[in-house]
């Protein structure tokens, strides 16, 4: 019997309309759907995937659980976990195709588990979808980046002050448990800031000005700094 093919496929930031053609046509196509989690309606990406394929849910559901911990050690025994579950279908003859928020390859949890996939000689391709920083700026009718300006991603575990240093636009990634931090560091150093939170869904909130970020937001934020 053949084996299967993992697929992993980013289906963008909330908006269903931001999934690919290639990405709606796995769905159709694959009979096991990999939801990162322990069920399917708590999850963002299976909800953003469902509202542009809604029968999704007669699909094989594999529900792929990985602890919520900084732990390499108990992470990677989760992301292996994952990878076995995957791998049973795969050599039942099923392609599979796991979803994941935003894009594949931008601190994704797929990527872990489809290393451990791939190590084990089976058949796997990724595919790309759309950022959450590209949606906020295309929303916000603007450029991230004009002419020869850099642009950093940067994850909220970063050093925010030594960021801030740095030439460019910088796009802050799960920083919503340092909002406090984050704004003082951003008036600190007179710098401008956008903050969106739920890009492409139906809570979505734009903050024009530092003044107005919440101390508190959603996990699903995400700040655009700029140089004035």
């Amino acid at each position: 019997m053949a084996k299967g093919k993992l697929y992993g496929i980013g289906v963008g930031p909330g908006d269903p309309e931001l999934l690919t053609l290639k990405a709606l046509r796995l769905l159709k196509e694959c009979p096991v759907i990999g939801i990162p989690g322990k069920n399917p309606s708590e999850s963002v990406a299976f909800n953003i995937a469902k509202g542009a394929y809604p029968e999704i849910e007669r699909k094989q559901l594999l529900l792929l659980e990985t602890p919520m911990t900084k732990d390499r050690d108990i992470l990677d025994e989760g992301y292996e976990k994952a990878a076995d579950q995957i791998i049973e279908c795969l050599d039942q003859g099923k392609d599979v195709v796991v979803v994941t928020l935003g894009d594949t390859t931008v601190y994704s949890t797929y990527i872990y588990m489809q290393r451990n996939v791939a190590a084990k000689g089976y058949e796997v391709e990724t595919v790309p979808g759309i950022t959450s920083f590209c949606a906020v700026s295309a929303y916000l009718n603007d450029s991230l980046v004009d002419r020869d300006e850099m642009l950093h991603v940067i994850p909220a575990s970063y050093q925010i002050d030594d960021a801030l240093e740095l030439s460019g636009t910088k796009v802050l990634m799960k920083a919503a448990s340092k909002m406090p931090e984050v704004k003082k560091v951003i008036k600190e150093k007179n710098q401008k800031a956008i903050m969106m939170e739920n890009c492409g869904m139906e809570n979505q909130m734009v903050y024009t000005s530092v003044d107005d970020i919440p101390d508190s937001a959603s996990y699903y934020s995400l700040t655009i700094i700029k140089e004035r």
